[in-house]
């Protein structure tokens, strides 16, 4: 197995809400896990680059005992596809607009909607909480269950993690 860590990005709209939450849970988990994880987030629009994460994402963060504080929003690039193996959006739309950046089949098969692992057949949008608070909690656990699950999916089978075997279901 290669002893590189895996690199990952999440993606969402404005990288101000979901990812940044989803950067920040995937790293703990990995931690937790003892995995060697290189994780990042974007937006795929550009409307919040170099802004903090919304309080409400920074405040449900922090009750878990994550910190994403230091975050700063930026747009996804088609660059990314050289710098990640393995893309995570988080919605339906980012779907399309990643995908829509691809340049050929390789960077295609990097991007998986997050909730993937938990549903292959019929993966699930994670909602944006932006328009309402009482949104960012269970989108965080939604978050969290979904991250495990790909966590838990390389434990069971390391040679996924470093190269990327895991197939769209």
């Amino acid at each position: 197995m290669n002893n590189e860590p895996a690199r990952v990005l999440m993606v969402c709209l404005g990288n101000i809400c979901r990812s940044p939450m989803a950067e920040g849970i995937f790293r703990k988990l990995a931690g937790d896990y003892g995995l060697a994880v290189e994780v990042d987030s974007a937006g795929t629009s550009d409307w919040h680059a170099g802004e903090m994460p919304d309080r409400r994402a920074i405040a449900t963060a922090r009750r878990h005992g994550i910190d994403i504080s230091s975050h700063r929003a930026r747009p996804f690039s088609r660059a990314d596809f050289d710098r990640f193996d393995f893309i995570f959006v988080m919605d339906r739309d980012n779907l399309h607009e990643v995908t829509r950046q691809a340049r050929n089949e390789a960077d295609r098969k990097k991007v998986f909607m997050l909730t993937e692992a938990l549903s292959p057949q019929r993966p699930v949008s994670v909602p944006d909480p932006w328009f309402d608070d009482a949104l960012f909690e269970p989108v965080f656990q939604q978050i969290q269950a979904a991250s495990e699950a790909w966590l838990k999916k390389w434990i069971a089978h390391p040679e996924m993690m470093n190269t990327n075997r895991y197939s769209h279901d």
